[in-house]
């Protein structure tokens, strides 16, 4: 099976495409633990690299309901997207995104050919995560999938 993008695991650090070193990395919100720990890891992923950084919470909402995000839950969510960008050495633009399916939120807010960090737990199956992950790569985007502990 051909992709577009480019699909790795547990990289030792990321790469630019064009001159100058700037890359936009975008890190997709699975569960705090795992998430904290990717940007834990990325100033070593970027090390001589200006990146830009954008951590992206896709908050699904089911058919039935309305297409709005009820106030309180809008503003958890941004809550712990700022707590956890605080902790990256990096500056880290938290963003939210509303939609009806996880992978449509996450085809709209991505440019093409992102670079796309996605963290998940080791199992013996196939995660959420490794889903998204090579689902974004099948899309043309640049992936690395990020084992967390």
């Amino acid at each position: 099976m051909e992709t577009r993008g480019k699909f790795r695991i547990d990289p030792g650090c990321l790469e630019t495409d064009g001159v100058g070193g700037e890359l936009e990395v975008v890190i997709p919100y699975t569960e705090p633990l795992v998430t904290a720990e990717v940007l834990r890891r990325l100033p070593a992923l970027t090390a001589g690299l200006n990146a830009r950084v954008s951590l992206i919470a896709v908050h699904t909402l089911p058919y039935p309901l309305p297409f709005v995000c009820p106030a309180l839950v809008h503003a958890h969510l941004v809550e712990q997207l700022t707590e956890l960008a605080s902790g990256c050495a990096l500056p880290v633009h938290p963003q939210v995104v509303l939609a009806r399916d996880r992978m449509e939120g996450f085809r709209y807010v991505l440019k093409s050919s992102s670079t796309v960090l996605v963290g998940s737990r080791r199992h013996l199956w196939q995660t959420q995560e490794e889903k998204l992950a090579r689902s974004l790569a099948r899309d043309g985007h640049k992936v690395a999938l990020i084992h967390v502990e």
